[in-house]
């Protein structure tokens, strides 16, 4: 019902004139929901981290922390649990209420579904991207099985 409204409006507006396409734009933009979330690149990233504003998080799986290692800082909380039952992510969510969470996996698509999520439950979430991207950032990294380092 919407989208035909809108459809009706645009077409109207064509026919009227650029400044009308305008008004119906700014009307119609508000109803569209932000389908990513917010970018940051790994350096100001790690800066926030080192500050204490923000918790990074890896959320790749453990099969794929054991193979490439991980971001040094990084908490490994695996989008899997984030998606079930939670195990792993509700004591750190509860701790970490007041801080950003900034998520990174390997290529920044699932780490932007988890920000993403968590963002409509009410956190400050940013999408680091992938752990190529903190590894070109020459930034410290190191194995899974290593306690984080801030």
């Amino acid at each position: 019902m919407k989208s035909a409204i809108l459809v009706s409006l645009l077409l109207l507006a064509a026919g009227a004139g650029c400044a009308r396409v305008a008004i119906v734009r700014a009307i119609a933009a508000p109803a569209i929901a932000p389908t990513a979330a917010p970018t940051i690149a790994p350096t100001e990233a790690a800066q926030r981290v080192a500050d204490g504003k923000a918790v990074l998080i890896d959320v790749r799986e453990p099969k794929e922390w054991a193979e490439t290692g991980v971001a040094a800082p990084a908490t490994l909380l695996p989008l899997s649990d984030l998606n079930g039952d939670r195990k792993q992510w509700k004591e750190f969510l509860e701790k970490n209420r007041d801080k950003e969470l900034i998520l990174y996996c390997r290529s920044g698509s699932r780490s932007g579904r988890a920000a993403k999520l968590l963002a409509e439950e009410g956190y400050r979430t940013l999408n680091a991207g992938g752990f190529q991207d903190w590894q070109a950032a020459g930034l410290p990294i190191r194995k899974s099985d290593a306690p984080p380092k801030p």
